[in-house]
């Protein structure tokens, strides 16, 4: 199993730095872990649009979501054209407006989930739990061959979230501000959070993601691994991670 980082900036994207999209993929099966704003051009530069079998959408802030509508357009063209014949899945937190949106469009199919499913989407086996955050959200667990990648998505830190990703392979944390910013009241944690999460689930390897826009991003670095685990590296675009 490898993840690829496509985009990492919280809240909008930067100059061809896009915002979340994490492509994950085993023995020629591809899931793609958000569709923030910016992914879809950059995900091309490494794989086929049609070539991506399922979608999760951990929650419907444009900064996660906002590309989706541009791909299933994308599918919808090339599957006229006869390059694909594969429905898309589009899984997310249960939503009329979304599930119209996918389904509205031709070859595309939406699934919801809540934190009591278990979804088997080719060889990956996905888990969820509800986040802490101003609109229904939530972390993945994605597992394969005994690997294990977690993905937080935006929330503020909760100490379910330490079981969760308790010994995983890989963890890819928010980690949306600098330490001592308190990220309570909209959902997100800080650096300091990130590094407890990182040191006390005993994690792996851990990204940091959901970058701010300002600051020095090394300072982020330098506070979580303070915290104890010294396996933390910021998340980059283009960055693959082999597990």
């Amino acid at each position: 199993m490898e993840c690829r980082v496509i985009g990492m900036w919280g809240g909008f994207p930067k100059k061809n730095g896009p915002c979340s999209g994490y492509l994950i993929q085993h023995e020629e099966f591809s899931l793609l872990i958000d569709c923030g704003s910016g992914v879809l051009p950059e995900l091309q530069n490494y794989i086929d649009l049609n070539d991506i079998n399922h979608v999760i959408l951990t929650h419907y802030h444009y900064d996660h979501y906002s590309d989706i509508g541009a791909y299933l357009f994308s599918r919808l063209v090339n599957t006229q054209l006869g390059r694909v014949a594969e429905e898309l899945y589009v899984y997310g937190p249960e939503d009329e407006g979304i599930q119209k949106q996918v389904e509205d469009v031709a070859y595309s199919r939406f699934i919801s989930f809540n934190e009591t499913n278990q979804l088997d989407i080719g060889p990956f086996t996905c888990t969820f739990m509800r986040n802490i955050h101003p609109v229904e959200t939530y972390s993945i667990k994605i597992v394969c061959d005994n690997k294990s990648i977690v993905f937080t998505s935006d929330t503020s830190f909760m100490s379910n979230l330490i079981s969760f990703a308790a010994n995983s392979d890989l963890l890819i944390t928010e980690c949306s501000l600098y330490e001592g910013m308190d990220g309570e009241g909209s959902g997100h944690m800080n650096s300091r959070d990130a590094g407890m999460l990182a040191y006390q689930s005993k994690a792996k390897r851990v990204l940091l993601t959901h970058l701010p826009h300002y600051g020095d991003l090394d300072d982020l670095l330098v506070s979580a691994k303070n915290q104890g685990n010294q396996h933390i590296k910021l998340a980059e675009s283009g960055m693959l991670i082999e597990l």
